[in-house]
């Protein structure tokens, strides 16, 4: 499959469980991590468009867990990112390295909040979804 971005990243101790495999929970906070290094390497600061009265938001998340991540497995994060109405739609895997199996299988909808109101969109990333038309 294609991807618009990937990210490699390696697993830490602590994100691990008594099971020795990577807690469920952190799963998502790689899934962030991915998106929010995906809009920096597109000039967008997340940071900015908060300090502007524009909040992007997780709506809802959907993970499929596959094969297990453990403490020091590298692992590439990967996303594709679609618009549905409001909903900024970020389909994204997990693949452990080096053997590239599947671990996570994501889709995360975000909505814009703009001044406290839900919005149609955000400019600086609508043009995001514009270059790949």
């Amino acid at each position: 499959m294609q991807y618009r971005f990937t990210l490699r990243q390696k697993v830490r101790d602590y994100e691990c469980d008594l099971q020795g495999i990577v807690n469920n929970a952190n799963y998502q906070h790689f899934c962030e991590h991915a998106r929010h290094e995906f809009l920096h390497a597109q000039g967008i600061s997340f940071a900015d468009l908060h300090a502007r009265g524009i909040d992007a938001v997780v709506a809802r998340v959907t993970m499929s867990f596959k094969t297990p991540l453990r403490s020091g497995d590298e692992y590439l994060s990967c996303l594709n990112v679609s618009k549905v109405g409001p909903k900024y739609v970020f389909r994204q895997d997990i693949y452990r390295l080096p053997d590239h199996a599947l671990s996570l299988r994501a889709t995360i909808d975000n909505v814009c909040v703009v001044n406290g109101t839900l919005s149609m969109g955000v400019p600086e990333l609508d043009a995001l979804l514009e270059n790949e038309k």
